[in-house]
């Protein structure tokens, strides 16, 4: 690695989602929602380059061209195996550090990939993240959907080559949160204005994207570069808005 890592953020993104087929392509306010997180993780001043990792599936040549559109790499993988995708697609374009998104976080803030790579750069982390699964049982966390995870692309595929568990292919980090006996794990404490108790912006029902959209529409216009402050201000204000995906089951590992 040198003095200046290469630091890059993936997006996983594909088209054959199980609850919500095609999500990361539906539209609101004219853009889809892959443009959305797009556009806002662009303005990380942090970050080198953006890739959008998706699969070799022909139904994924959308979100192919939708990245060329949108200015950004993509790169094509397996399906089933995230892991090995989301690593193919850092050492191809020679990513030193991995910022871990998932496409289904589009209304991410920039500010937190700020944070989260300037403390994993400052610290001795192998693995850091800004969501802890007890400060989320505890209502401590932000809401889902502003998640951030920093690795290196060495810690990554270290991992890779030991693990053949399919939820770690499927589950892209795991391997690294599991094993703290290997890797060093570290994770964010949550401002108190960023958290969101029974909130979630993360997109994997027709129901999050109607709370999605409700976002959008209602903070756009008045100011495209809302915070994670401004989410959580809105949807504690709108409670009949915050309900309409409260009760959705999150599958956790």
């Amino acid at each position: 690695m040198t003095d200046k890592p290469r630091i890059v953020a993936t997006i996983e993104a594909r088209m054959t989602s199980r609850r919500l087929p095609g999500k990361v392509m539906k539209k609101c306010r004219g853009k889809t929602m892959l443009a959305h997180m797009v556009e806002r993780v662009k303005r990380a001043e942090i970050l080198d380059d953006i890739v959008i990792a998706t699969t070799v599936n022909d139904s994924d040549q959308v979100i192919v061209d939708e990245a060329a559109r949108l200015a950004v790499k993509s790169y094509r993988g397996s399906e089933d195996d995230v892991m090995g995708r989301v690593l193919g697609a850092a050492e191809y374009h020679q990513a030193d550090i991995i910022v871990e998104l998932t496409g289904d976080c589009p209304l991410l803030d920039p500010a937190l990939i700020e944070v989260a790579v300037a403390r994993y750069l400052a610290g001795g982390a192998d693995y850091l993240c800004n969501l802890r699964d007890d400060d989320l049982d505890r209502g401590r966390a932000h809401p889902l959907g502003f998640a951030v995870q920093v690795f290196s692309t060495a810690i990554l595929a270290d991992a890779y080559r030991r693990t053949d568990d399919p939820l770690d292919l499927e589950h892209v980090s795991r391997a690294l949160y599991q094993t703290p006996a290997r890797y060093r794990t570290e994770y964010l404490p949550t401002a108190e204005n960023q958290r969101g108790p029974n909130m979630s912006v993360t997109l994997d029902t027709a129901e999050d994207f109607q709370v999605i959209a409700a976002v959008l529409e209602a903070l756009s216009p008045q100011n495209p570069h809302f915070t994670i402050e401004d989410v959580v201000a809105f949807l504690s204000s709108h409670p009949e808005i915050r309900r309409i995906n409260q009760d959705i089951g999150r599958i956790r590992v």
